[in-house]
């Protein structure tokens, strides 16, 4: 049984790998579970291939040339302009350079600059998130916010620089392990409560890194209706314990049976 650490951005499933989690215990196959809010008490949910997006950071620093906002705006290079001009562009990625039937997500959450009301500042500073379900489409969207943002601020006769942070790669379930776990799921709470064909999710886990790194699957434990896991008003379920459980009884039973 593995207790992974500082999945919240922390990385601990990466530095369980790196620090030899699978080699030092002789690991042939992973599994990993996660409680799910809106998912029936009672009811388990994986499947085959991406489970859950990549999750990547991406800053943006815009240079422009400082000047006064009423008096000499025309002497200046508006990097706030040019931020917000960056921040429309960035979606065209996703209309116009992604498969309409593949999944990315742009989300631009910080704006920082300047300090005061009547000067045009100088530089301005992006911050957001990146999620994809499909690692092409990870490095296409990494390779096109580059490309967009230097372009739309040399258009603008500024110039940008962008820092793109890879953090946790896309949760990929091998589908021989998703099947063994669905089979598994199904011999504990009977076929009618699992969903074996689950929808992908944007959200991330770092479990990704040791999928990467043996064959496995995350499978979900419905915790029934409540807030979710973010959510400040959020609740644990100690009624889905034994399912959980019960799951890694009979899959430890399954894939190592004594004798």
């Amino acid at each position: 049984m593995i207790f992974q650490p500082a999945e919240e951005g922390g990385g601990g499933g990466k530095a369980m790998v790196e620090d030899g989690l699978m080699t030092r215990w002789n690991i042939q196959e992973v599994y990993g579970m996660h409680n799910m809010p809106g998912l029936p008490e009672g009811h388990f949910a994986t499947t085959p291939g991406a489970m859950l997006a990549s999750s990547d950071n991406i800053q943006i620093t815009v240079h422009g040339k400082g000047g006064h906002a009423g008096a000499g705006p025309h002497k200046s290079v508006d990097s706030v302009l040019i931020g917000s001009q960056i921040v429309n562009a960035l979606q065209s990625i996703v209309a116009r350079n992604i498969d309409p039937l593949k999944s990315a997500v742009i989300s631009i959450t910080q704006f920082h600059s300047g300090t005061a009301f009547n000067i045009i500042p100088e530089v301005a500073e992006l911050g957001g998130t990146v999620r994809t379900l499909d690692p092409e489409v990870r490095d296409l969207v990494e390779r096109r916010i580059g490309e967009v943002a230097e372009s739309v601020a040399r258009a603008y006769g500024g110039s940008a620089e962008t820092k793109y942070t890879r953090m946790y790669p896309v949760t990929m379930n091998h589908a021989r392990e998703a099947g063994i776990a669905a089979d598994v799921a199904r011999d504990i709470v009977g076929a009618e409560r699992v969903n074996d064909k689950f929808i992908p999710m944007m959200g991330a886990e770092d479990f990704s890194f040791m999928l990467e790194a043996r064959p496995g699957a995350m499978v979900l434990v419905g915790m029934g209706d409540g807030n979710e896991c973010h959510h400040p008003s959020y609740v644990f379920n100690d009624n889905i314990l034994g399912h959980g459980a019960s799951f890694w009884v009979r899959l430890i039973e399954t894939r190592m049976p004594a004798g």
